[in-house]
C-alpha cells in the first residue's frame, strides 16, 4: 500500500505533463479566440473608417454638385432678368415713341385745321360783344382754337 500513495513515476510525471500540455493548449486556444476577436475589431473598425472616409467624400461631391447647379439656376435667373429688363424698357420706348408721334400728329392736323378756319384778317368776327372777338384772334405764329357751346 505503501508503494501506491507515494508512487513518483513516469505515471505521475506523464499525467502531469498531459495536463500541463492540456492547459498549455486550452490557454493557447483561448489566446488564438481572443487574437481573432481582437482581428475582427481591428478589420470592423478599419472597415467603418473607409466607408466613413467614403461617405464623406460623396458628401462633399454632392455638396459641391450642388452648388454648381444653384450657380448655374441664379445665373440663368439673372440672365433671364436682363432679357425682361431689356425687354420692358424697349416697349416702354417704343410706347413713347408712338405717343409722341400720335401727338406730333394730332398737333399737325389741328394746324391745318386752323390754317383752313383762318380768314385773310387773322381773326374772325362775330357780332356780339368785343370780349368775344378777341378771345377768338388767331396768330399765325401761335395757333390757338377756343369752342364755346351756347345753349339756344
Amino acid at each position: 500500500m505503501g508503494s501506491k500513495c507515494c508512487k513518483s513515476g513516469p505515471d505521475k510525471d506523464a499525467l502531469e505533463k498531459e495536463k500541463l500540455k492540456w492547459l498549455r493548449e486550452k490557454r493557447l486556444r483561448a489566446r488564438v479566440k481572443a487574437a481573432g476577436k481582437i482581428q475582427a475589431w481591428w478589420r470592423g473598425t478599419l472597415v467603418r473608417r473607409t466607408l466613413l472616409v467614403a461617405a464623406l467624400m460623396a458628401w462633399m461631391i454632392q455638396i459641391w454638385w450642388r452648388t454648381l447647379l444653384w450657380r448655374r439656376v441664379l445665373k440663368r435667373r439673372q440672365d433671364l432678368l436682363k432679357i425682361y429688363v431689356i425687354q420692358e424698357e424697349a416697349a416702354v420706348k417704343l410706347q413713347s415713341w408712338v405717343r409722341m408721334w400720335q401727338c406730333h400728329r394730332r398737333y399737325c392736323h389741328m394746324c391745318n385745321a386752323l390754317c383752313i378756319l383762318q380768314v385773310p384778317k387773322g381773326c374772325f368776327t362775330f357780332q356780339t360783344c368785343d370780349i368775344l372777338q378777341e378771345q377768338y384772334e388767331v396768330t399765325p405764329s401761335h395757333p390757338e382754337f377756343h369752342i364755346e357751346i351756347l345753349s339756344v
